[in-house]
């Protein structure tokens, strides 16, 4: 598999992503395993039954992770990095059973000034068997040219919204916290207890080992060579390997349950960066900022908050002085990401 680069993309193409994924039971263990999540739809099928769910939903991320690995072998296998998402939008629930089919369309080219490699934008999305969109999303990534020497496309950086307004998050009409009990999670904490500018420095650490984010990776069928291939990357600038964002992500996520107990879902990824690499043997520690609160229109037992989460490396919350303490993002900062979640009130 030699994968596309740079000079094989054009403005308005679609790939139409090779090999429907079915989810098992499997996937949620490896999920838990991989990540410690404690988050509690992921967690309980007996509570999201109560909650209005027909059984367990997928933890969010993992659906997101198993439908962004079918992008991969398309659009970024000879990645350099991945650099950003916006307008991440989480549409249904994904359930065991459930087979996940992706495709994406390219709506932006840029090539770097050295002209080794280009950034290149796609706008994706994942559908179930019933071909409903669970999942859309962009995001760009920088891929190697094959030929240096070859001719750069007219550039196009497309415009994506700062942030997925509150009437465009998909809340499904079946879900009932009006009798959500705290109990339940262990944090006391719902969503009219926290306010814009709240930072939560999360106190747990986790140290990222070299089998568990290769594992993660294969576990989404994410094939890019920089997560995989030792030799690969042993004569680029890293030097080795480098672990999946996405697994980061999670990651991060997993450990901000201190403190965000309630933040039941996930409703959008509303931008990202991936501000440094990770690899085997960081240890990665995770901040919030609370950066607004919405009322949902015709809701009177969940609301959502936008936040800020920041991924650092070898460096515990509590003692970030600032993000960008130069314009540029703090060295121990690996990951910026903004995104909204659901709450009981």
């Amino acid at each position: 598999m030699s994968g596309h680069h740079f000079e094989d993309f054009a403005l308005g193409q679609t790939f139409l992503h090779a090999t429907p994924r079915s989810v098992g039971e499997g996937e949620i263990a490896l999920y838990l395993a991989l990540t410690g999540s404690r988050h509690l739809l992921g967690s309980s099928g007996l509570v999201a039954h109560a909650l209005g769910y027909p059984k367990r939903p997928l933890d969010d991320l993992l659906a997101f992770h198993l439908a962004f690995g079918k992008t991969v072998a398309d659009i970024s296998l000879n990645a350099v990095a991945n650099l950003g998402y916006a307008d991440v939008r989480f549409l249904a629930p994904v359930y065991v059973g459930d087979t996940l089919a992706a495709e994406s369309t390219v709506i932006g080219l840029k090539e770097n000034r050295d002209g080794q490699a280009g950034i290149v934008w796609v706008r994706s999305t994942a559908v179930n068997q019933n071909d409903r969109e669970v999942l859309a999303w962009i995001r760009w990534v920088m891929v190697r040219k094959r030929d240096p020497a070859s001719s750069a496309p007219v550039a196009i950086v497309p415009e994506t919204p700062s942030h997925v307004a509150p009437a465009r998050l998909a809340v499904p009409d079946f879900l009932e916290f009006r009798q959500f009990e705290t109990s339940l999670t262990g944090g006391a904490r719902l969503w009219s207890d926290y306010q814009p500018g709240e930072i939560l420095n999360h106190p747990a650490g986790m140290t990222l080992e070299e089998a568990d984010h290769v594992f993660a990776t294969r576990l989404y069928q994410n094939p890019a060579h920089l997560h995989f291939d030792a030799h690969l990357m042993r004569d680029t600038p890293f030097g080795r390997r480098l672990v999946y964002g996405g697994h980061v992500i999670s990651v991060c996520r997993a450990l901000s349950y201190e403190g965000l107990e309630n933040a039941l879902l996930i409703a959008a990824i509303n931008a990202g960066t991936h501000a440094h690499p990770s690899f085997a043997g960081d240890t990665l520690y995770c901040r919030h900022e609370v950066l607004e609160k919405w009322a949902l229109p015709g809701r009177d037992d969940l609301g959502a908050l936008r936040l800020r989460m920041i991924g650092l490396k070898n460096l515990p919350a509590s003692e970030l002085k600032e993000v960008k303490p130069d314009g540029k993002h703090h060295p121990h900062v690996v990951l910026d990401l903004d995104y909204t979640v659901l709450m009981p009130l």
